[in-house]
């Protein structure tokens, strides 16, 4: 499997370290370039799958970056934008950009957006999916989906299910359940690990009121069945 080597073009040198710390984990290779010159600099030197590009460069107006950036390279690239004009949004598009994600963003939407993009363009974005049956768990993107229908839910139930589903066949209680999701989800949400367990047999469940994935031990906890249906 190939990781992705993305270039990230952010003068806010807080924020280019919590990305590339984000996406270094998810198994993304990371450079920043803090100026528009650096960045054509490395571009023409450098070998990349994709690009990360601030709008707002202190040396260089990123649209005519975007715009020198297409002239040269159809390399996937994704616009980060503080502005609130959405015209520039829409030139950066047309442009080329491949898309945008206005500031703040959620860093999960990015890795998101940035593996969406490279699967549209063909790149070798880092991904594992688990497969149960008909339920697929892709990590990478963060998607649920049964017999190819994506199954929304929110970022703690996304943690909670995979943990579930990493440890398949072992009894987990609600305390290390808890534990193995902490600090998944930035969201304000309800602490019941059984409120998200039923949520969770709602959207991949055939029959939530008879699961057949998520099966609960009276007094110990839960488990994920490790055959399921086929």
């Amino acid at each position: 499997m190939t990781t992705a080597r993305v270039l990230l073009v952010e003068d806010d040198a807080r924020l280019a370290a919590m990305v590339a710390d984000y996406l270094g984990e998810a198994g993304f290779r990371v450079v920043i370039a803090a100026t528009g010159a650096a960045a054509t600099q490395l571009i023409g030197a450098g070998d990349f799958d994709a690009v990360i590009l601030d709008l707002m460069l202190p040396d260089a107006d990123g649209l005519d970056l975007c715009r020198a950036i297409r002239a040269k390279s159809d390399i996937p690239l994704l616009m980060l934008t503080a502005r609130g004009d959405p015209l520039d949004r829409v030139v950066g598009l047309e442009l080329g950009a491949d898309d945008y994600l206005p500031k703040p963003f959620e860093p999960r939407e990015l890795l998101a957006r940035m593996r969406a993009i490279l699967r549209r363009r063909g790149g070798q974005g880092p991904s594992e999916v688990l497969r149960f049956g008909r339920l697929e768990i892709d990590k990478g993107a963060r998607e649920v989906r049964v017999d190819g229908e994506r199954k929304p839910m929110t970022g703690h139930q996304f943690a909670l299910l995979l943990a579930l589903a990493e440890r398949a066949g072992r009894v987990l209680s609600r305390e290390a359940l808890m534990d193995m999701t902490r600090g998944e989800s930035l969201e304000d949400f309800d602490r019941s690990i059984d409120v998200h367990i039923s949520r969770l047999r709602a959207a991949i469940e055939d029959d939530p009121k008879r699961p057949r994935r998520i099966l609960t031990l009276r007094g110990a906890g839960y488990v994920f069945a490790k055959e399921q249906d086929r």
